[in-house]
């Protein structure tokens, strides 16, 4: 019940998500205003709004890693565990130089995952930001969006559209290649 409860930030949609944390970061009645006692304009302001949104990216994405790292963990052999224990390693050593190569696979997926899942955020952006201020918070979905949409330059959208579908591309043929040579 706990893992689900845990896991339920991931479910949830990126236009929910916005809104949660818009509210959160309002500066006249927000949850933070609230916490930290006087009211800060983290999406109004452009040192800032780009750390408010990639705050609220992260919180789905969290539990979306804990599961990954969760079943790697589970799917550690204990004899392997044992063997560096019968070596002498306790503590640290037994995490940095047997635990977490065991985990590489999955600090792999979840890097590779999470970048790509950034180079498409589109929801959060609009919905936090749109875009501003002055720019600050706009990644290359919204930059196509605001292209084609508010400016009508359908030919540049598409190009831009071109060039995240290569730089995606280019991730997706690094994880591909590297889950099959770890299959191999």
């Amino acid at each position: 019940m706990v893992k689900s409860l845990f896991f339920a930030p991931f479910v949830l949609s990126g236009v929910v998500v916005g809104l949660v944390f818009s509210w959160f970061f309002d500066p006249s009645f927000g949850l933070l205003k609230l916490i930290i006692g006087h009211g800060i304009p983290v999406l109004g302001d452009e040192k800032y709004a780009t750390f408010g949104v990639i705050f609220a990216a992260l919180w789905p994405q969290i539990p979306f890693c804990m599961i990954l790292y969760l079943t790697s963990l589970t799917g550690i052999n204990p004899e392997i565990i044992e063997a560096g224990r019968m070596e002498g390693a306790r503590g640290w050593p037994l995490l940095w130089h047997v635990v977490l190569p065991q985990l590489r696979p999955a600090t792999f997926m979840s890097f590779t995952l999470t970048i790509i899942g950034a180079l498409r955020s589109f929801d959060l952006i609009a919905v936090m930001t749109g875009g501003g201020p002055f720019d600050s918070s706009t990644v290359l979905a919204y930059f196509m969006y605001d292209q084609s949409i508010k400016y009508f330059r359908y030919g540049y959208s598409a190009a831009i559209a071109v060039v995240l579908f290569l730089i995606m591309a280019v991730f997706i043929a690094y994880q591909l290649r590297h889950l099959l040579r770890s299959e191999s």
